[in-house]
C-alpha cells in the first residue's frame, strides 16, 4: 500500500513538473530586464527599446541567446547612444528560450 501510494505520488509530480517548472518569459523578462528596457519594452535613457525593433525581430533564436548569456559592452554594443552596458544573464536554456519568445512578441507590437 505504501509502494503504491509513493508510485501516485511519483507519477503525480511527473505529470505537473512540465507545467510547474515551464520558464515563464514574461515573469523572467518583467525580473530581469525591465528595469532598463521598461516593462513594456517601450526603452529607457539605460536600454533599447523593444517594441517595432527590426533587430529583435530578424535575428534567429540562437543568436539572441548567445547575447542574451554573453552580453554587450564596450565596441559590441549594437545602440551606442545608450551608456550603460548591456550584462550578462544566467538563464538556463528554457529560461532563454522564454525570454526571447516573450521578446519577439514585444518586437512585434
Amino acid at each position: 500500500m505504501k509502494r503504491l501510494l509513493g508510485l501516485g505520488v511519483v507519477a503525480l509530480a511527473v505529470a505537473f513538473s512540465g507545467t510547474a517548472i515551464a520558464a515563464d518569459g514574461a515573469a523572467l523578462f518583467k525580473a530581469k530586464c525591465s528595469m532598463c528596457h521598461g516593462l513594456e519594452g517601450q526603452g529607457s535613457a539605460m536600454g533599447a527599446k523593444m517594441q517595432g525593433n527590426e533587430f529583435i525581430k530578424k535575428t534567429k533564436e540562437d543568436e539572441l541567446s548567445a547575447l542574451l548569456k554573453s552580453g554587450r559592452a564596450g565596441a559590441a554594443k549594437k545602440y551606442k547612444e545608450i551608456k550603460m552596458d548591456m550584462p550578462k544573464q544566467v538563464l538556463n536554456d528554457d529560461e532563454t528560450k522564454a525570454v526571447i519568445a516573450h521578446i519577439k512578441g514585444i518586437a512585434s507590437k
